[in-house]
């Protein structure tokens, strides 16, 4: 099992409170029962920068008066930003990693503050260096996002 918590990004700067963790080193060995996990605390600056990147501005994220009056009580992380830590997850198995599909479920919400794990594990072996796996997306324990992933899994150039 692989483990680190000082993550990188490209031009090498460390972002702190990164945290992963894998079962499997060779992207030649993946096989069924293989995981990663990878969590984080998502922050008013992740949900900020999401909704510049993306353009999603619902007041539901931005504005805590508005996000107050609704059933949430207070602002939200946007599912998306929420979700991309299964791609996250994905981005530390061995090998090039491609998303081919993903289907999920929205159970609960995320706080800004809240820490969230995402689980993948492969559940089935495809051809062509395709897998199927599980897909989740877990606060103080408990699923927020629930699904299903396919992937492509090249060795590294």
């Amino acid at each position: 099992m692989t483990e680190n918590t000082d993550a990188t990004v490209a031009g090498g700067e460390d972002l702190p409170g990164w945290e992963w963790e894998r079962t499997v080193e060779d992207s030649d060995a993946v096989d069924v029962g293989d995981s990663v996990t990878f969590s984080k605390e998502i922050s008013d600056d992740d949900v900020t920068s999401f909704a510049a990147a993306s353009g999603d501005t619902n007041p539901l994220h931005l504005e805590d008066d508005y996000a107050a009056e609704t059933r949430f009580g207070g602002r939200i992380a946007h599912g998306m930003l929420v979700g991309g830590l299964i791609s996250a997850a994905l981005a530390r198995f061995p090998g090039t990693v491609v998303y081919l599909s993903q289907d999920f479920e929205f159970k609960g919400p995320v706080r800004i503050g809240d820490r969230a794990t995402a689980e993948v594990e492969v559940v089935e072996t495809l051809d062509g260096g395709r897998y199927r796996l599980s897909t989740q997306v877990l606060v103080d324990g408990e699923a927020v996002i629930d699904g299903e992933a396919v992937v492509l899994i090249d060795e590294e150039p």
